[in-house]
């Protein structure tokens, strides 16, 4: 573009570790286009995450409400038209809003990227580039309005009572190692009794608190009972017991996370905390946490030769090997390794 768009409306609604992406993006428009008027349609739930992000219009959208969600977008959006309109989200659901928002270009990914009809919901496409992180894969966007410049910025703003929190529960005397242990999807879980191995060696050779840190489901206060079970040593169990905010304040202080492939690794790559990632079922050179990549345990070609009966390379770039025992292929001496990797490069 020769200048600055007067309007963008990003297209983002979920997940967490996505939208966590997003919000560089984000600040990027707002620090070398000032004078361009931000709009986000996002998931109701990831919008406590993004609203952190002043002078933006947030759009909740409820995806449990899809008909009565639309209707409110288009009383909403009624007698206004977008400049751009940024559809960096391929499921269907979000092609299928992207066509009630008015916009002059509705641009989205290529058509290698595109599915779920995607394409055909958008004027204009970025360029494809190969086996590129999904963090890099929404600069993209803005790269091809001309804005080459980036903010990798994502200041999430922890309230008083969170850091409180925080400081309750952690001993600032020693390694703070959070453990957050369950993924979205089962398959991308590590076995429990592994990360009790993991946890007890810290928390014997490296005298470390040890963390364990979820959402407030069953199927995660089960994991964490189990992992607690397991340990011969005592962690701190704060499976449920926290917010998103206090689960931010947990992070900042943490000296480390380790973490299947979910929302909190990029989470707390936001907040600056080194991450061990768990990769098997996906591939960390795309998904992995942004700024710690080179402390991931990432197995995904051993995973692609088992289970593809193929080399990683052969694979469609993202393509996810869902498959039961996957995560099986990382094994603790592979963890132990990068945690002393870690405390190495601190000390």
């Amino acid at each position: 573009m020769n200048k600055p768009p007067q309007s963008i409306c990003i297209l983002r609604l979920s997940a967490l570790g996505d939208v966590s992406h997003m919000i560089p993006v984000a600040r990027t428009i707002q620090k070398y286009w000032p004078e361009t008027k931000l709009t986000w349609i996002i998931g109701k739930n990831e919008a406590r995450l993004a609203n952190v992000i002043p002078n933006i219009e947030f759009i909740e959208f409820d995806k449990s409400k899809i008909i009565s969600s639309i209707r409110y977008l288009r009383k909403k959006f009624k007698n206004r038209k977008f400049d751009v309109l940024l559809c960096a989200q391929v499921a269907f659901r979000a092609n299928l809003v992207s066509a009630f928002v008015p916009a002059k270009i509705k641009l989205g990914y290529d058509k290698i990227r595109s599915k779920e009809f995607h394409s055909l919901f958008t004027n204009q496409q970025i360029e494809y580039t190969p086996n590129q992180h999904v963090l890099d894969s929404f600069f993209s966007f803005i790269e091809h309005l001309g804005l080459h410049n980036r903010e990798l910025k994502w200041g999430y703003e922890i309230s008083e009572e969170s850091q409180q929190f925080a400081n309750q529960h952690l001993d600032n005397d020693r390694f703070k190692v959070i453990i957050s242990p369950c993924a979205s999807n089962d398959l991308r879980n590590w076995l429990p009794e592994r990360y009790a191995k993991v946890a007890d060696y810290a928390a014997q050779e490296l005298n470390a608190q040890i963390i364990l840190c979820g959402g407030p489901s069953d199927k995660e206060k089960q994991y964490g009972k189990e992992i607690e079970s397991l340990m011969q040593t005592k962690p701190l169990n704060l499976i449920g017991k926290d917010t998103l905010n206090k689960f931010l304040a947990l992070l900042l202080k943490a000296d480390v996370l380790i973490s299947p492939d979910s929302g909190p690794a990029h989470l707390a790559t936001g907040l600056g905390t080194p991450v061990i990632g768990l990769y098997a079922a996906s591939d960390s050179n795309r998904s992995g946490p942004y700024l710690s990549r080179e402390l991931c345990v990432d197995k995904y070609k051993d995973a692609a030769k088992k289970y593809m009966h193929k080399s990683a390379n052969e694979l469609k770039w993202g393509k996810y090997i869902h498959r039961p025992g996957v995560m099986t292929l990382i094994k603790v001496e592979d963890v132990i390794l990068k945690l002393n990797q870690l405390v190495k490069q601190l000390t």
